[in-house]
């Protein structure tokens, strides 16, 4: 094994990619008997990437963003959301949750910005499947790999969603179909953040870049490395220990709420309903 960690690499054919997304969009919306998507226009690269392939796929008339902004929003996100919107020529809504989250914090002494950054991201998901009830509209995800895996993303907030386009795909991933598809360079190079209060990123808050994390998950959960092949690559101990835990600790955000065995077919257990039934 002579890899080194500046030798993995995770490019993918853009135009193989972007196709069979295309064709996965198209088929689980025609599956599901829905016309119109809705998303959260955040004005960050993975929402974009998500407004690209659904405008291939259904045709920027059918698509509808949402810029949900709050009180400690940085406004360069709304005019990057507004620039998205503009560059693939759909229909943007500016609702702002601001009132929400004072509303809901009304009264309590300082609640934490860990607190209120959850709130704003269940308020914002509220908000885009409400509006997905009144105007019959599929609400379309945009949390890629990376996040899912590290457990980067509020459970019932961002994390929720009807289909999730980008969700097989690392956040380097997302840069190179990004550039594909056309995305403003300026969205592509800015620092990713969830924009959950001032001077907040990803990167500082997950202690250490999307390319090297990419690479060590790669390697960890796509070719089934284990911890002594990683450390052989280049991986320092410490990040492959943290890493792991944040993959295992955070399972429950990718899984269906647990639900004890009492019955013959248990919903999670034994009972397994494909979406291919229901056409």
């Amino acid at each position: 094994m002579s890899e080194s960690i500046e030798q993995i690499d995770l490019y993918m054919d853009p135009f193989h990619v972007v196709g069979l997304l295309v064709h996965f969009i198209a088929e689980q919306f025609e599956k599901k008997k829905f016309d119109d998507a809705v998303l959260g226009v955040s004005g960050g690269i993975d929402s974009a990437l998500g407004v690209a392939l659904l405008v291939e796929a259904l045709g920027a008339k059918h698509v509808t963003g949402l810029a949900l902004p709050a009180g400690q929003s940085n406004p360069q996100s709304l005019a990057d959301a507004r620039l998205v919107a503009k560059t693939f020529g759909i229909r943007l809504e500016v609702q702002s949750i601001g009132d929400v989250i004072d509303s809901f914090f009304k009264g309590q002494k300082n609640p934490s910005r860990l607190r209120i950054g959850n709130v704003a991201a269940r308020a914002r998901m509220m908000r885009l499947f409400d509006w997905s009830l009144e105007h019959h509209a599929l609400v379309a995800g945009t949390s890629n790999k990376t996040e899912l895996l590290l457990g980067y993303g509020t459970w019932y907030g961002d994390l929720a969603s009807s289909i999730n386009p980008i969700g097989d795909l690392y956040k380097t991933q997302i840069r190179q179909l990004s550039d594909f598809l056309g995305v403003p360079e300026s969205i592509i190079d800015k620092p990713p953040s969830a924009d959950l209060w001032e001077g907040q990123t990803d990167e500082d808050e997950l202690g250490v870049t999307y390319e090297t994390v990419d690479k060590l998950l790669y390697l960890m959960v796509d070719r089934d490395y284990s911890v002594k092949a990683l450390q052989r690559v280049g991986f320092p101990l410490t990040m492959i220990r943290h890493v792991t835990q944040l993959v295992i600790r955070n399972q429950f955000k990718r899984s269906l709420p647990t639900i004890p065995k009492i019955s013959a077919k248990t919903i999670g257990t034994d009972f397994h309903l494909s979406r291919d039934w229901l056409t």
